[in-house]
């Protein structure tokens, strides 16, 4: 298979398993990106089906898609809670590469939320009881006086996950990689399945 990694234009559409594409492509943008190579742009609808689109960091992926982690009772939370649907572009500016990937979304298990949870610094688990996501703020004191109440509660023990804290997959129906090309004739590659457990297909579509 060509190397993925530099461009599009040559890419062997035999190439089964974007994931894989997805994991090169992701390892060349962090040794050129200058800050978060793991940002992705998260779109969502609420129940107008108004869509909602921010920037969110990736934590993990695999086979199954991928990961990130937020509070449930966040817009974001709840929108997702109610159309376990999603879509999000990766934006490697460095690279001039992005990838869309777009597909229904699951929780992912206690176990995994847990394990990335103990994973973060002090102040950010702290900071995940104290900020109540999404809703008004009367002031930032309001805010540091949460997370002061929350430092005090726990001390140095250990900070339990809460239980509105956690992380959703998605598991990509449809992936697309862009790279950058001359008089904007972009190269464009996008991999479709109509199931998860259905194999991909390809297709190169016009700039």
């Amino acid at each position: 298979m060509d190397d993925l990694s530099t461009s599009l234009k040559n890419s062997d559409q035999s190439a089964t398993d974007p994931m894989k594409i997805f994991a090169v492509w992701l390892q060349h943008a962090e040794k050129t990106e200058p800050n978060d190579p793991t940002a992705m742009a998260l779109a969502t609808v609420d129940a107008d089906v108004m869509p909602n689109v921010r920037m969110v960091l990736m934590r993990r992926f695999d086979d199954r898609g991928i990961v990130f982690f937020t509070n449930f009772h966040s817009q974001k939370g709840g929108e997702i809670l109610t159309s376990h649907k999603a879509a999000a572009c990766f934006h490697w500016k460095s690279q001039r590469k992005s990838v869309r990937f777009r597909g229904p979304v699951e929780e992912v298990t206690a176990e995994e939320a847990d394990d990335y949870f103990s994973s973060r610094a002090r102040g950010s688990r702290i900071g995940a009881w104290a900020s109540k996501q999404s809703s008004p703020l009367e002031s930032r004191f309001a805010l540091e006086k949460e997370v002061a109440k929350y430092a005090a509660r726990f001390g140095v023990g250990d900070i339990p996950r809460p239980d509105y804290w956690s992380g959703f997959r998605i598991c990509p129906l449809s992936i697309e990689f862009w790279s950058d090309g001359k008089f904007r004739l972009h190269d464009r590659l996008r991999y479709d399945r109509e199931t998860l457990d259905a194999p991909w297909a390809t297709s190169r579509l016009y700039p």
